[in-house]
């Protein structure tokens, strides 16, 4: 089995598309998932499977239609991809605000013309780097000011995704990695 981190999109926003975590994990557990962890209300999920990322996204966007009503994009990556991005962020060292950085995750990898199209755009002094299913993020300001929201990646990339930013992001490879899992 392998430890798995899945992203959910939109949850618990405004009020609106409410999903509790012990509902969430309580789902995720009848779906015959390992050792489930939630992390804040935003839909972030820790647990071990031997499936596919893409089974399981598919197999919990699902669930969720089914018992909530919604649609939910989901995106799973294994504890191995999720220290790789950590790894490989081109922005974050030891000097970084961990505030000024975002993660977009990507439900697949943007075709080599929508990626080109993407980096063409100019939003200093916000910058932004792609790299396969993941869009690496600085903001100079605050994310909710910036143009390179989740909406932005997902019209432009024309993929899937979801956002969360550094400290969930370094949380929840903590959390794999504190979690006796596997």
């Amino acid at each position: 089995m392998n430890k798995k981190v899945a992203i959910l999109r939109g949850i618990n926003v405004g009020g609106k598309r409410k999903i509790l975590m012990a509902d969430l994990k309580a789902m995720c557990q009848k779906l015959g998932w390992k050792n489930v962890v939630t992390y804040i209300q935003s839909g972030n999920l820790i647990f071990e499977s031997s499936q596919q990322n893409t089974e399981l996204e598919n197999v919990l966007e699902n669930a969720i239609k089914e018992k909530f009503g919604f649609e939910v994009p989901v995106v799973v990556r294994r504890l191995n991809e999720l220290q790789a991005l950590i790894d490989n962020n081109p922005f974050y060292n030891h000097d970084a605000d961990v505030n000024q950085l975002h993660l977009t995750f990507l439900k697949e990898s943007p075709t080599a013309e929508n990626t080109d199209k993407t980096l063409s755009y100019n939003y200093e002094p916000d910058k932004f780097e792609i790299d396969n299913k993941a869009v690496f993020i600085f903001c100079a300001g605050k994310y909710h000011q910036s143009k390179l929201t989740n909406t932005f990646f997902e019209k432009s990339l024309k993929v899937g995704a979801t956002t969360r930013n550094w400290k969930t992001v370094l949380k929840l490879q903590e959390l794999c990695q504190s979690q006796n899992i596997g």
